[in-house]
């Protein structure tokens, strides 16, 4: 952990160095350079190490890939696990790229164990990533800033926390048929149904687990608790790091975002649609720019170019595109209206307004188990749609919506079925440059013009990164550790002090 430390300065310049960013997903540094007066002159998100499983899923059979690909990750895994499963759909020819659709009950069990996740993921990212900095301020103590200072500090909330992470990832067993790296989804559907035992199980719960009921009123914890700190840290949060870039969300047709599937909506700060496309024409819309000091790379609408043209992707900007929730999740609908109702009717630019946005999705996926697990179609039994041979087309692209935004997977195959090619766009892909913009405004807003760099400083920086919840070992497709590296290089490049943790 990092020590409270002052830099060193040089009379050229100096460099900054945060490696590795800590509690994100994956390993990334962060370099941050000001001039001879301390002025920053520019920030940096690298993303270091690389990973090649778009590579070495090639010859294997096309329909491993959902089971392969997924293990890039071991906390989206359902989000890589459905998009694969949504490319073969498209594969054998009973993809939503030749107009036909797979069965009810495939799509809702699928549905069901996105939103699963969705929840897990965000409850873990929310409480155990981000709420250190709610309760004990950015710059409090770091020994403080992690899961033990929760406890202390708020017990029950955690408690609750804990009940809440296991009821979603029992809905992932349910559903996936496994913990972690689930192989329910099969081409053209899934290979069981959910049985009246482990529905009632998850909307009555057991001596060791929660009933649906109070997942819901757990999962209005989080509201509560940014709440409480908008409240009393109005102005910081409002305009920390604010940051522009369009918003980019599936919607369903009418203007509301789907988690599973729909088409691609971009909108501007004023809301107006900037671009809408079928997910099928996404590569021919977008381009990807590379950087020499990245891994990771930044997409932009070809339309627009690399700075007017990049998007913001995951809560923030799903808030921001969606139009409302549906009558059937009225807690969520009520959130969002006054997300909305405060926002002005514009989006939100504001990066920790991410935070609130993933409070008001762990209600709104909490609202939509619970309407999935008292629909009698999950326990239908049409749950594969066998296509004839002369539908094989041999290439599909999936996409859903990850917890962390926009994530596309897009699949070539022989006719043996043997996969040639393999290409993933996920979501902290797409947020690169607005991460990279936030890192700019934060750097600027506090270490520009201090003598004096202290580990609160530093640490705002990675409190902005972490709004995003990057995960960083899906984006670079990484091996080895995944630690944060403070540096201070001059202008030379000289390394005048460095801070590991």
């Amino acid at each position: 952990m990092m020590e409270d430390a002052i830099v060193s300065s040089s009379v050229k310049g100096r460099k900054l160095v945060i490696d590795p960013v800590t509690r994100v997903e994956g390993h990334g540094k962060v370099t941050v350079h000001l001039d001879a007066v301390n002025k920053v002159v520019g920030a940096r998100l690298h993303v270091v190490e690389f990973r090649g499983f778009e590579k070495f899923v090639q010859g294997h059979p096309y329909w491993e890939a959902p089971m392969f690909l997924q293990r890039i990750c071991g906390i989206c895994f359902v989000s890589h696990h459905l998009c694969g499963a949504k490319a073969l759909d498209d594969m054998i020819g009973v993809g939503y790229a030749g107009g036909k659709q797979i069965t009810e009950t495939a799509e809702k069990l699928r549905r069901l164990g996105h939103y699963g996740q969705q929840l897990q993921s965000h409850v873990t990212a929310y409480f155990y990533l981000i709420a250190p900095e709610m309760l004990f301020g950015i710059d409090g103590p770091p020994e403080q800033r992690n899961v033990l200072g929760l406890i202390e500090a708020n017990a029950e909330m955690v408690r609750r926390v804990v009940a809440l992470r296991k009821w979603g990832q029992e809905v992932i067993v349910a559903v996936l048929g496994k913990r972690m790296h689930g192989i329910s989804s099969v081409p053209g559907g899934v290979n069981s149904n959910l049985d009246t035992a482990a529905r009632d199980r998850l909307l009555n719960g057991t001596d060791d687990l929660i009933g649906v009921d109070t997942v819901i009123d757990y999962a209005q914890d989080a509201l509560r608790l940014f709440y409480s700190y908008h409240e009393k840290n109005r102005d910081m949060i409002d305009n920390f790091a604010v940051v522009p870039a369009l918003n980019m969300s599936l919607v369903d047709e009418s203007g509301n975002v789907d988690y599973y599937h729909g088409r691609l909506r971009i909108v501007d700060r004023d809301k107006n649609i900037v671009d809408e496309m079928d997910y099928h024409d996404y590569l021919d819309v977008f381009s990807e720019a590379t950087e020499e000091w990245s891994y990771m790379k930044f997409p932009y609408l070809k339309s627009l170019g690399r700075e007017k043209g990049s998007v913001r992707v995951g809560p923030l900007a799903r808030v921001n595109v969606t139009k409302s929730y549906g009558d059937d999740t009225p807690l969520a609908k009520a959130a969002l209206e006054r997300f909305h109702d405060y926002s002005g009717g514009k989006a939100s630019d504001a990066t920790l307004h991410t935070n609130w946005a993933r409070a008001i999705e762990i209600l709104h996926s909490a609202e939509q188990i619970r309407n999935l697990l008292r629909d009698p179609a999950l326990q239908g039994s049409d749950l594969v749609l066998s296509p004839p041979e002369a539908d094989w087309t041999g290439e599909g692209i999936g996409v859903v919506e990850a917890p962390r935004g926009t994530l596309l997977h897009h699949y070539r195959a022989d006719r043996e079925g043997k996969i040639t090619f393999a290409n993933m766009v996920v979501a902290t892909t797409q947020n690169n440059q607005v991460m990279n913009r936030t890192i700019a405004s934060v750097a600027d807003a506090y270490l520009s013009g201090k003598e004096t760099i202290t580990e609160g400083m530093m640490n705002a920086i990675e409190v902005g990164i972490r709004a995003y919840d990057p995960c960083l070992s899906c984006a670079t497709h990484a091996m080895g550790q995944m630690p944060l590296i403070v540096s201070v290089l001059d202008a030379d490049g000289k390394v005048v002090d460095e801070r590991v943790r």
